[in-house]
C-alpha cells in the first residue's frame, strides 16, 4: 500500500511555510490504518500544470494507491487543485466533495466555498482535503470510513483500520 499526501501552496513549496496539513493528514493516518503501508509527503506549488503533473507523477509512475492532497481548493486566484484533479480523474466520485462539504459546514460556514472532489485513475485514488489541520480531522472522520472499500473496488492495496478510529465499511456478500 502506497500512499501520498500531497501539500498544494506556494509558500509551503518555497519553504516559507510550515506544512501544518500534511502533518495533520500524516498523524491521522497513523491513528487510523493498523495495516502495512508506505507514506510519502509531498509538497507542490500552487499552479494547476505542477499539481496535475505531480498527481500523474504518483499515480502512473510511482504506483500509488492513495493520494489524499490538501489545499488550493478554495475561490482564490491562486487556487488549482480542482482544476488539476478534473485533467488527472478518469473516474469523479462527487458524493466525498458533498460530504467534505456538508461536515465541514458544521465547523464554517465558508466550507460551502471549497471546491473539493474525490475520483479514480486506474488503481490510484485521489481525494482533497481542506488545509486547516481541523477540518482535516473532522473531514477525515467523515469519508474515511469509505475509503478503504473504494480502494477494494478500483483494484488498489488494502486497508485496514482501528475501528477507534475509522469503522471500514465493506458490505457483505
Amino acid at each position: 500500500m502506497k500512499i501520498f499526501v500531497v501539500t498544494v501552496s506556494d509558500r509551503a513549496s518555497h519553504g516559507e511555510y510550515e506544512d501544518i496539513s500534511g502533518s495533520a493528514i500524516e498523524a491521522w493516518l497513523r491513528r487510523a490504518i493498523v495495516s502495512p503501508y508506505e507514506m510519502t509527503r509531498v509538497v507542490s506549488p500552487d499552479d494547476e500544470a505542477s499539481v496535475r503533473d505531480t498527481l500523474i507523477e504518483l499515480s502512473n509512475r510511482k504506483h500509488a494507491d492513495l493520494i489524499l492532497t490538501t489545499g488550493g481548493t478554495g475561490p482564490s486566484p491562486r487556487d488549482h487543485t480542482p482544476e488539476a484533479m478534473a485533467a488527472v480523474l478518469e473516474k469523479e466520485l462527487l458524493g466525498f466533495g458533498e460530504l467534505l462539504r456538508r461536515v465541514g459546514l458544521e465547523q464554517t460556514p465558508t466550507a460551502i466555498l471549497s471546491r473539493q472532489t474525490a475520483g479514480t485513475r486506474g488503481k490510484t485514488f485521489f481525494l482533497n482535503l481542506p488545509g486547516r489541520p481541523a477540518a482535516i480531522e473532522l473531514s477525515l472522520n467523515a469519508v474515511f470510513p469509505a475509503t478503504p472499500y473504494c480502494l477494494d473496488l478500483i483494484g488498489a492495496g488494502r486497508i485496514e483500520t482501528d475501528p477507534d478510529i475509522a469503522v471500514s465499511y465493506r458490505p457483505q456478500n
